[in-house]
């Protein structure tokens, strides 16, 4: 397992671009899971393959920073896993989470791991917590290939489903959908039953300098070959065919299924 440091201390209330969230918090600096297709590898300032950072005293700088602001709803997982290994041992997204519930504050968490059950009790007592899970490849050997340190996703579908029985606003984020590789109808299938709405974005990598496509080049000529110039010419051309069809037939089985998609590709 990747080592875990300390570092100096740094601001962990950030702002959050997303809609409904003005902070995020990430519990960790880098990220164990090391999804290879990973956007965060491109401006990321230190190598996750050899540490991952946590603050000298996340609790007490983060009750600082709690108090300064209203109680709100606080986004977990846009720059690294709050469930990724390592905290089994260091526990700091539940920290994290004990101190939005004593101080009134919410989460909504984006996870590849099912070690987020074992907060439901905290998630439980706040008001409209919720909890996504992201999943991209059904067949275990093709997720291997992209995201070698993470979880079955058939147990991240369990965790899904165990979430929202235990009364948890749930979705899920299909993503990233890698042209002719991602199991898009299928994961929709088993997703739909456990989430209150599915995110679909298509595979964003702007421009083949960055280190998550040199990653997935390296993959893809690999064990797909024979593949490769086809999905190159989709991953950069958003009007390419591919996103065209698969498009359209999404927003078809939407209507037709009557299903909670929301469509990115």
């Amino acid at each position: 397992m990747t080592p875990v440091k300390e570092c100096a201390d740094k601001q962990i209330l950030e702002p959050c671009s997303l809609n409904n969230f003005t902070y995020q918090v990430d519990p960790y600096m880098g990220c164990q899971h090391y999804c290879y297709y990973c956007y965060v590898l491109n401006s990321t300032k230190f190598d996750w393959t050899k540490e991952i950072r946590i603050h000298n005293d996340f609790a007490g700088q983060l009750e600082q920073e709690l108090d300064r602001i209203e109680p709100q709803k606080i986004y977990m997982g846009y720059n690294s896993d709050p469930y990724q290994p390592c905290e089994k041992e260091y526990q700091q997204t539940r920290q994290a989470l004990q101190l939005f519930k004593e101080k009134g504050f919410s989460a909504g968490i984006l996870t590849k791991s099912d070690l987020v059950l074992r907060d439901i009790d905290l998630l439980q007592e706040m008001d409209d917590a919720s909890v996504s899970l992201s999943a991209a490849f059904l067949d275990n050997q093709v997720r291997e290939q992209f995201e070698a340190d993470t979880i079955d996703t058939n147990i991240r579908i369990e965790a899904l489903m165990k979430l929202k029985e235990a009364g948890i606003k749930t979705s899920a984020l299909l993503c990233p959908v890698i042209p002719h590789i991602t199991d898009v109808y299928e994961l929709i299938d088993k997703l739909a039953p456990c989430t209150d709405v599915i995110w679909i974005y298509a595979l964003s990598i702007l421009d083949k300098s960055e280190t998550s496509w040199i990653n997935l080049r390296n993959i893809l000529k690999i064990h797909y070959p024979h593949k490769y110039d086809e999905i190159e010419s989709a991953v950069f051309s958003k009007d390419h065919p591919y996103w065209t069809e698969l498009r359209d037939e999404l927003y078809n089985t939407k209507n037709d299924q009557k299903l909670n998609l929301n469509i990115h590709v």
